[in-house]
């Protein structure tokens, strides 16, 4: 397990959370609102994000309820409690153990799943995998032009019809269903009859098989999808979820919302820039051309990591360490650094996921698909937590419309 510390950031991040000038910022100092420490350079001075985000929520409290739950639905304060995973500055957390520690310590994305899941002794993935699907799944296998997603997204409800446990209040039953069907998206994502091998090593064997770099590369990437937190496709799969859906329903709604443009159609956009650049002769000319014109790169920067979003950086790093690199790898290299000198930005998970396509000459689709295979476990984790709340989520919405004619 991994100390929790309360976490201190620059002042202009505390100045830009806060949405106020420094001078206002240092006057919540003075008044003793927010306390502060000398920097890491004995020079500057560090502000404690809890008591900005307290005052964030007092402030808002003063503006009224509803205005402080309609800017809690874009990055604002948090609108559900979750044991599952915790964002921080510097990094995120299953259960408070470091992702990043995580994938540096060689857990699978099964491992993972086990900690998302909080099934203590239990491995639930010690149970063998079910009987072979039906004709109507197994026949969207042999029609290659559906993209991964999509096929995924018609699947999972055929295989709800026969799967056991689908509504069983067992603890030990709900978890073996998870490890069940995570094992079975992973599968229809790669296009593949699901099997017992890691998950890593199945999606390996479709990129390039007995290739022990692109696998420890994968399982990591893996490991880093897992979860993050209360983003759009986990908040989907928990409203479907507190309904009483089962879980190949709630996952379903997670893949729906990981489709869109905003969310991992981002892997999408980083692939095409990619795949663009690399087509390039003068790479560093055509990067200040699209800036020079407002066409901002995408995959740069997180609304959450101010320093850069630590699992893009320790994918890329790995993906650097390749052996014998490739001239694609060189290249794709090459433009991250003038993306960083360029942009002032670093890349993101988007980015990164997409660079270890574009490395290994996949298209889009494939990183996407390694995407969604490591947030199904958060997304089945989420599904769990909420299921066992018996909570039904049904927030009210802020009528700003015409209002009704005045009745006599």
């Amino acid at each position: 397990m991994f100390a929790m510390r309360t976490d201190y950031l620059s002042a202009h991040e505390a100045a830009t959370r806060l949405g106020v000038s420094l001078a206002t910022l240092y006057a919540y100092v003075s008044r003793g609102r927010i306390d502060s420490r000398a920097g890491a350079d004995g020079r500057s001075r560090e502000y404690s994000a809890n008591d900005i985000d307290h005052l964030i929520e007092r402030r808002q409290a003063g503006r009224g309820a509803a205005q402080a739950a309609a800017h809690s639905l874009a990055w604002g304060l948090p609108v559900l409690e979750t044991r599952i995973s915790l964002i921080r500055p510097h990094g995120h957390y299953y259960r408070g153990e470091s992702a990043i520690a995580l994938a540096e310590s060689g857990a699978t994305l099964e491992d993972v799943a086990r900690l998302l899941w909080d099934s203590g002794d239990h491995d639930p993935f010690a149970v063998a995998p079910a009987h072979a699907w039906s004709e109507a799944v197994s026949s969207l296998l042999c029609q290659p032009g559906i993209p991964p997603l999509e096929r995924t997204t018609a699947a999972l409800p055929l295989l709800a019809l026969d799967a056991p446990h689908t509504h069983s209040a067992d603890p030990r039953h709900r978890r073996e269903h998870a490890a069940q069907l995570l094992r079975e998206t992973a599968a229809l994502l790669c296009g593949v009859h699901a099997d017992a091998r890691p998950i890593h090593r199945l999606i390996v064997n479709c990129w390039r098989a007995d290739d022990a770099h692109l696998s420890e590369l994968v399982r990591c990437a893996l490991v880093l999808c897992a979860d993050h937190e209360l983003n759009a496709s986990s908040f989907a799969t928990r409203v479907a979820a507190s309904t009483g859906a089962g879980l190949h329903v709630a996952v379903c709604a997670g893949l729906a919302t990981l489709s869109g443009p905003q969310h991992g159609g981002a892997v999408a956009r980083a692939h095409a820039f990619i795949q663009d650049m690399l087509g390039q002769p003068h790479p560093a000319e055509k990067l200040r051309e699209r800036l020079r014109r407002g066409d901002v790169p995408p995959g740069l920067g997180h609304p959450l990591y101010h320093q850069g979003d630590p699992r893009g950086a320790m994918l890329l790093a790995k993906l650097s360490a390749t052996p014998s690199q490739p001239a694609p790898l060189r290249r794709i290299l090459h433009l991250v650094e003038l993306l960083q000198m360029q942009c002032g930005q670093r890349p993101n998970l988007d980015f990164a996921l997409a660079a270890m396509a574009s490395a290994y000459e996949r298209d889009a689709n494939a990183a996407l698909a390694m995407f969604a295979a490591g947030r199904m476990a958060g997304w089945l984790a989420h599904a769990l937590e909420q299921q066992e709340s018996g909570s039904l989520i049904r927030p009210r919405a802020s009528y700003v419309g015409r209002l009704p004619a005045r009745e006599d």
